[in-house]
């Protein structure tokens, strides 16, 4: 427990330092916040266009999307602030700067996540934001609805963390950033966009056991708008599908580990 709570300080003070340095140039993080808002607003203008044209898709409506859309933006912003070190992880193993983080006494995970709080990424939770409290409007909210909400969030993050991570361990075989990658974190952040019951069996299969995004996403989704499943699925899934997160980002630690050992400096 002691370890524990003194890592979440040692996370805690690299945070704020990153937030200071950031804060420096508070317009350039204004700047930056205000683009990533306008770009993925458009997103959801196109998904409104295209309700507005056909009225549903497959017997969702507009405002059951805008819940998935919502729970996935949220999501996938907070997870992008976190994992700057992971995302940028190639260029640090060019460099030779890992070998600074193993010189180091803490966790290399630690260290990575603490690399930088990405500020500019509140444009992109701000307006994810804004659509799942349009979304939010339509449902009948409990007290347990609400916990599912942010768990289901909070798992969320645990599987794009476990991608990154992943991604990240690559790079020390391909000391370069696999583009295939971006199917799984991006492409799994439109895929999450919409309800998993209107893709075809092999790729609802792809992000529900592999990239586990439909389990902490659509599942709970569901069951916070109170709807059957047209997968079939059980009502009480909804409820114990985001626990496929943390155990899946848990499953990607010992994978890290490995690349970790098998490290070898490429810097000069």
């Amino acid at each position: 427990m002691t370890a524990i709570l003194g890592a979440l300080a040692l996370y805690g003070r690299l945070v704020a330092a990153s937030l200071r340095s950031q804060l420096q140039y508070r317009a350039a993080v204004a700047i930056a916040s205000l683009g990533a808002l306008l770009i993925t607003s458009s997103e959801f203008v196109a998904i409104w266009a295209l309700f507005d044209r056909f009225g549903q898709v497959r017997g969702w409506r507009l405002s059951e999307v805008a819940l998935f859309y919502g729970m996935i933006s949220v999501t996938y912003a907070l997870s992008d602030a976190m994992s700057h070190g992971f995302d940028r992880f190639a260029q640090t193993v060019r460099s030779g700067d890992f070998d600074r983080v193993l010189l180091r006494p803490r966790s290399t995970v630690l260290q990575l996540l603490g690399t930088e709080l990405t500020l500019r990424r509140v444009g992109r939770l701000a307006q994810g934001a804004a659509v799942l409290a349009y979304a939010s409007g339509g449902i009948d909210w409990t007290a347990g609805r609400a916990v599912l909400l942010v768990a289901s969030i909070a798992c969320g993050i645990c599987v794009f963390l476990g991608i990154l991570m992943l991604q990240a361990t690559s790079a020390f075989w391909t000391v370069e950033s696999l583009e295939v990658w971006n199917a799984f974190t991006y492409g799994g952040v439109t895929m999450g966009q919409y309800p998993l019951a209107i893709y075809r069996p092999w790729f609802r299969g792809l992000f529900t056991y592999a990239f586990p995004i439909g389990c902490v996403i659509y599942f709970p989704g569901v069951a916070i708008l109170g709807r059957a499943d047209p997968l079939g699925a059980p009502p009480i899934l909804g409820w114990l599908a985001p626990l496929v997160g943390p155990v899946f980002l848990a499953a990607c630690l010992p994978v890290w580990r490995i690349g970790v050992r098998h490290y070898r400096s490429t810097g000069s």
